[in-house]
């Protein structure tokens, strides 16, 4: 145990601290220091591509599907299971812990952070297109750093299965999804015991049973993202355009609020600032995903006809999930008078703007959302898990099957108890992901690169960006001599 709060310390701690004046200070953990860096230079390398390519990003998602590998699946879908995946509780219950401890000014930070991450998004997904196998089990394809991190330190013709540092992700994803599979059952049943009074058994045994269902059937997660996040995330966006239209006169007042507690001398003066920049970006690296590797081994799995346009998917994926549904959460909260909400933290800061805004109803549609994101991301991480499992123990339905087991006993606990330790586990397993998948990501970023300089040369000519093989992605962006 000391071990492992050593290591959450160091990933998530602050690990330099760097005064400010009025007595405030700002606190960077090691996450932070890393991806932080980390999207100024893809931002910097892709010559600001979320600004500069956005047309394109929604180009490709409303694209015709071009191939058809069996049972793959589309760019298009690989986006909603990442997005499954990212609009999840980080939504939720991350934006209200950001507002909770950093005030409105934390939203801008997150949308800072979301720009950021985009381009880092976008470098991660490219690879893992680039690198992806046919999956022999499910059909279609599969991949994700695992695989990238692999191609990095074992070459060609090698004896050597696997990569120490390969191995070292792929462990540290099942871990943190194990984890997230236990907060996610717990959040379920607190909500729905919250806002019907359900005892947390039932809502947990119906909870895992719709789950078994779903995910111990080969096909049917794709079927069922396919669904449920275009409605989920339909319906909250709605919810909230009714919302901020009913209260449209305070909205200049609102952003004014954001963008005044963003830089105000007040939260300087009064030694808040680092809680306002810090909490936003911390919150915004948390809900977006980027640089993790976790949405790459749902980008790897589509069939699509060039890598960087999977790349885009992934980038417009991290504008969805901060720009727009965090944005979503920020609104609720912050057009509820404040002498209503004042003094209020967690979820009972949610629940009590959504009940100003839509009287009891409020509450049980926050429950009913909360359902839905938190479902939708269990749903999303066993088939990010596919790839990892595969990479550690080899193309066998036992191994596959195991691990879906275990999550859906993680959670099943979860519902009936809330364990810190397994909390933590999951950020402790993320922050991991991220240190091992940035080893790989920095020095191979120049092939993504290539990729999306290919991408724009081909789209200049007036050609249908991507018609080559396999063999032509790996030998235009796989090479190792140049461009790293």
């Amino acid at each position: 145990m000391e071990l492992f709060r050593a290591v959450y310390r160091l990933l998530w701690g602050d690990l330099v601290t760097i005064p400010l004046p009025g007595g405030s200070s700002v606190g960077l953990s090691l996450l932070v220091l890393i991806l932080i860096p980390a999207g100024v230079y893809f931002t910097l390398r892709t010559r600001f591509l979320p600004f500069r390519l956005f047309p394109d990003m929604l180009k490709v998602a409303v694209e015709k599907r071009q191939f058809s590998q069996n049972h793959s699946i589309s760019g298009l879908q690989a986006l909603i299971i990442s997005t499954a995946t990212r609009v999840g509780m980080g939504n939720l219950v991350g934006v209200v812990a950001a507002i909770s401890a950093g005030g409105a000014g934390a939203v801008f930070w997150m949308w800072v952070t979301a720009l950021l991450g985009s381009s880092t998004a976008f470098a991660e997904a490219t690879l893992a297109q680039i690198y992806k196998e046919k999956d022999p089990l499910y059909g279609g394809y599969r991949g994700g750093p695992a695989y990238y991190i692999h191609h990095l330190f074992v070459k060609p013709g090698s004896s050597r299965k696997r990569s120490v540092i390969a191995v070292l992700f792929a462990l540290s994803g099942l871990i943190c999804w194990c984890g997230i599979s236990q907060v996610i059952g717990n959040s379920v049943s607190s909500a729905f015991e919250n806002a019907f009074h359900i005892l947390p058994l039932y809502t947990t045994v119906l909870l895992v049973a719709v789950a078994a269902v779903i995910v111990l059937r080969k096909h049917a997660t794709v079927k069922v993202l396919d669904v449920i996040v275009p409605v989920m995330a339909g319906c909250y966006f709605l919810i909230t355009i009714v919302i901020i239209l009913l209260n449209l006169g305070q909205l200049p007042g609102v952003f004014e609020q954001i963008f005044a507690e963003a830089f105000g001398l007040r939260q300087v003066a009064a030694g808040g600032f680092g809680a306002v920049l810090m909490n936003g970006v911390k919150r915004g690296l948390f809900s977006n995903e980027a640089g993790s590797g976790s949405a790459p081994c749902a980008a790897a799995a589509a069939d699509i006809s060039h890598p960087a346009k999977e790349g885009l998917l992934q980038a417009f994926g991290v504008f969805i999930d901060t720009i727009v549904i965090c944005s979503c959460s920020a609104m609720i909260m912050l057009l509820a008078p404040a002498e209503l909400t004042r003094g209020l933290v967690g979820m009972d800061l949610l629940q009590t703007a959504m009940a100003y805004h839509m009287g009891p109803m409020g509450v049980i549609f926050i429950a009913a959302v909360l359902w839905l994101f938190s479902f939708s991301t269990f749903i999303g991480i066993l088939f990010y898990a596919r790839s990892n499992v595969a990479y550690l123990f080899g193309d066998n339905w036992l191994s596959q099957t195991l691990y879906k087991i275990l999550a859906l006993v993680m959670l099943f606990v979860g519902g009936l108890a809330a364990y810190t330790f397994v909390w933590d586990l999951g950020d402790v397993g993320i922050g991991l992901m991220t240190i091992f998948n940035m080893i790989a990501l920095l020095p191979l970023s120049g092939q993504a690169v290539r990729a999306l300089k290919e991408y724009e040369a081909q789209k200049g000519e007036k050609k249908v960006p991507g018609e080559h093989t396999k063999e032509k992605e790996e030998s235009s962006f796989a090479s190792t001599g140049e461009g790293q």
